[in-house]
């Protein structure tokens, strides 16, 4: 794994993602994160696993300047699909997976933290899905998960304004559990990680089972939709203004083409 390396406490897989300045959430570092989870799978002394970021941020967001490596749509619904997979496999799978958020949860980062089953926050990170204003839409399932644990209204505002939100409004908001100090993050989520190490595997098999029961039966018809609509909206004028000027660190100027 280049991005991310991961140790054993107490039954609990401290994973830290580290791709510098930003940890931006590249193809790799997706990979990596599915490489985790074979790591772990069976694996007895793992029980938990927790993902953190080094450094300044959780994850600031997908790396954009590998989507000018892409060419067509199909390439970019095949590119969401991957991301989807992968956090799908976070979501279901066997161990409970929790995120611990500092700076920045932004973006692709964002996705990779819904899709985990628990998400503790500083009260000053900022967690947000900006796509929109880089003429896209989010692309690895935060379109229908999001909406899950704010509501319709709030993650359209979320979406549609592309400002982030705090630490301290996502508790409020329902898309974190708690929020701590950035001093007390880490060592709290650790304790609340190895509390739930002690119950029996078994069952916590069984209860993220029953939890991803209460998805809509809709939801994976939704997934679907928002990758084909991600390599849409991918080949208009507007994403190729949007990549550029976020490139560039100038405003876009959308046209509606």
């Amino acid at each position: 794994m280049e991005f991310l390396s991961w140790k054993v406490e107490e039954g609990v897989a401290i994973a830290t993602i580290s791709r510098p300045p930003a940890n931006a959430l590249s193809q790799g570092l997706i990979q990596d994160v599915n490489a985790l989870l074979d790591a772990v799978e069976n694996d007895e002394t793992v029980r938990v696993i927790v993902i953190h970021g080094d450094g300044r941020f959780f994850s600031a967001g997908a790396d954009i300047k590998e989507f000018t490596n892409v060419q067509t749509g199909e390439e970019f619904t095949g590119l969401a699909k991957k991301g989807q997979d992968v956090f799908e496999r976070v979501e279901t799978f066997s161990k409970p997976v929790i995120a611990a958020i500092h700076g920045a949860a932004l973006g692709g980062g964002l996705e990779l933290a819904m899709g985990c089953h628990m998400r503790f926050v500083t009260e000053s990170a900022k967690l947000g899905l900006p796509e929109l204003s880089l003429g896209l839409i989010p692309g690895f399932a935060g379109t229908q998960r999001l909406p899950r644990y704010v509501g319709m209204a709030k993650a359209a505002e979320m979406m549609f304004t592309s400002d982030p939100i705090s630490g301290k409004e996502a508790v409020e908001w329902g898309l974190a559990n708690r929020a701590f100090s950035d001093e007390e993050l880490l060592t709290e989520t650790l304790k609340i990680a190895k509390k739930i190490a002690k119950k029996s595997p078994i069952a916590l098999k069984a209860a993220i089972q029953m939890l991803n029961y209460s998805k809509p039966s809709s939801y994976y018809d939704g997934v679907n939709a928002e990758a084909n609509s991600f390599g849409d909206v991918f080949v208009s004028e507007d994403a190729k203004e949007g990549i550029h000027a976020f490139i560039e660190k100038r405003e876009p100027v959308f046209t509606g083409k």
